[in-house]
């Protein structure tokens, strides 16, 4: 990097911070990306992504064809106890690990003209209103400047102390736990799996691995120990769960583990910086749409920079945007969290599944959008 002013600074490599560089470098804009870790690297994440973003992908080249990415097409829904529930997904979807998706975009992007900075950290980001432009001060010292700023940080990041958000101020009980595992399961599907506390997804990703990645008790780890022996004390209570994990080839040397996944609702603007992806709101693991989501807000937020002429209007169109898309759906999404994570209301859950297709129908098209183009 050998200049300090920029038009654009993202704040994330994520899939959300990879899109929007790619569309907004795509369209002629000075765009300089920082991400804290080099590509290629895992995420904890589901890894399914909702057909509702794939004719986009496609349109841009940016859908990862030369993998063959896994055909999700069935969904299943097992209680605490091990009952099961099936149902159609009406859009579908398909499996890929961040670990090639991220480095697959972060090329897509090199190679329109996207700056990144890798390795390295926003410390702080400050708006000069007398000068309307960012300062963002990085690890290590050095002060960049931008005239917008999109904020791809995740989950929880230092901007959001900074920033003093709201979900910052209470904690939350979850860790996420991901592994990859070759093991024999169906090709087509989607899986929860309740245990007590909590839920566990498996679906296929490319060269016939599965990501198997659960959301998780923080204080049943802590009582516990550690995570192989609350993995057998919890989880192996669902038949299902004991069956994946005893016959399954697990295929990283460790889990990859993240605390603090807090579901609350977020601002999609914060101190004028557009919110995009986990930044500006994460959906139930559940409701399986978390990447799709990410890809949408990058994409809308890219079009709303493009498409608008001052700084008032941007953040007035992309935070009416984001809300007409997501507030909704998010906000469901946390109401089905209910339905999950113990005996007696996973239970319900697969019975409400099993035997009114229309309710499940509807929670389904609730927390599924529709096709981006």
């Amino acid at each position: 990097m050998d200049k300090n002013h920029w038009e654009i600074i993202i704040i994330g490599g994520g899939l959300a911070g990879l899109i929007a560089a790619h569309q907004l470098s795509k369209a002629g804009k000075d765009v300089l990306l920082i991400e804290k870790k080099q590509y290629p690297f895992h995420r904890v994440c589901g890894e399914y992504i909702s057909n509702e973003v794939r004719d986009f992908l496609i349109k841009e080249n940016l859908y990862p064809s030369d993998i063959e990415p896994a055909e999700i097409t069935k969904f299943r829904l097992t209680s605490v106890t091990g009952r099961p529930a099936e149902m159609d997904l009406d859009l579908g979807g398909f499996g890929v690990s961040r670990y090639y998706l991220d480095e697959f975009l972060y090329n897509k992007a090199c190679s329109i003209g996207t700056t990144f900075l890798l390795q390295t950290q926003a410390e702080d980001v400050s708006f000069i209103s007398q000068e309307d432009i960012f300062e963002v001060k990085l690890q290590g010292g050095d002060i960049i400047y931008g005239k917008h700023v999109l904020g791809a940080f995740g989950k929880r990041s230092k901007i959001d102390k900074q920033f003093q958000r709201d979900f910052m101020k209470t904690k939350s009980p979850f860790i996420g736990v991901k592994y990859h595992v070759r093991v024999e399961y169906p090709q087509d599907m989607v899986a929860l799996h309740n245990f007590e506390g909590g839920y566990c997804g498996i679906n296929r990703i490319e060269e016939g691995k599965f990501n198997l990645c659960y959301l998780g008790s923080r204080e049943q780890l802590r009582a516990f120990g550690n995570i192989p022996e609350m993995e057998r004390q919890v989880l192996h209570k669902n038949p299902h769960l004991k069956a994946i994990f005893e016959n399954s080839d697990f295929l990283f040397d460790k889990p990859e583990v993240i605390n603090e996944i807090n579901f609350s609702p977020k601002n999609p603007v914060e101190n004028h910086v557009l919110m995009i992806g986990d930044a500006a709101g994460l959906i139930t693991p559940l409701c399986g749409n978390g990447m799709a989501i990410a890809i949408h807000t990058g994409k809308l937020a890219a079009d709303t920079i493009l498409q608008s002429r001052d700084r008032l209007s941007i953040e007035k169109k992309y935070s009416q945007l984001w809300n007409n898309h997501f507030k909704k759906r998010l906000w469901i999404g946390r109401k089905v969290q209910w339905l999950f994570g113990s005996q007696m209301v996973s239970s319900l859950s697969v019975n409400l599944m099993r035997h009114s297709e229309f309710v499940a129908g509807k929670i389904m098209e609730n927390t599924h959008g529709t096709r981006v183009t």
